[in-house]
């Protein structure tokens, strides 16, 4: 794939998420991080993930293909194809690796994995979020549309969205990774299927059939 067609579906996700995905990066961060260390935001945007996170560690650093306009100009950035090699950065860098709605825009997974557990510490924490394909509104638009929510050929979608994964999915690839202690969490926020709201987690809609995005945490193994 030639760079600006790489360029040109990165530009089409907007650099950014929703709130509430950001928001469940940092409810886990909380859970499973004890503070400090540095956090490697790939595939970082604009940077939206900084602000949700900055209480808990000493040091943000944003790795994507293009530097976005809105990207604090004080961020420290790495432009780097995360779909080819290495990323310009040692081993066991970092203490958390995040890569936020960015698996489902990349051409070959498994290899993505891989380098997050190589830039990461041992002992350290690797999050990734994807859309969830078993959310409510995923399976009836499968049902009717005969294609996942997240991956209809729409505006913002594909082909910036190539690469749809279960839950499962992740789980398999985190563990032939060799990494531990895999948890999933849920957005906890979801649209109702094919209307313009949202279901009121306030009143148990809550997991797995009521959010649009999923969370696969784990951690590094530490050296012997």
């Amino acid at each position: 794939m030639i760079a600006s067609d790489v360029e040109s579906r990165a530009r089409e996700s907007r650099g950014g998420s929703s709130d509430p995905i950001y928001q469940m990066v940092a409810r886990v961060l909380a859970q499973r991080h004890p503070g400090g260390g540095i956090v490697l935001d790939i595939g970082c945007g604009c940077g939206r993930l900084e602000p949700f996170v900055s209480n808990r560690i000493n040091r943000y650093i944003g790795v994507d293909v293009v530097r976005y306009d809105d990207l604090p100009v004080e961020t420290e950035f790495i432009p780097f194809d995360l779909d080819i090699g290495k990323a310009p950065l040692p081993d066991d860098f970092a203490e958390v690796v995040c890569a936020v709605e960015i698996i489902e825009h990349l051409e070959n997974p498994r290899s993505f994995v891989r380098e997050l557990v190589r830039l990461v510490k041992p002992g350290g924490l690797v999050i990734v979020t994807t859309p969830n394909q078993l959310s409510m509104l995923s399976k009836l638009t499968l049902i009717f549309k005969n294609q996942f929510n997240a991956f209809q050929e729409a505006p913002g979608l594909y082909p910036a969205h190539i690469t749809a994964l279960l839950e499962v999915d992740l789980v398999r690839i985190f563990t032939e990774c060799g990494l531990i202690n895999i948890e999933i969490d849920y957005s906890d926020f979801g649209r109702l299927p094919f209307t313009p709201w949202h279901w009121p987690n306030n009143l148990g809609f809550r997991g797995r059939a009521f959010s649009d995005n999923v969370l696969c945490s784990c951690k590094k193994l530490t050296c012997n």
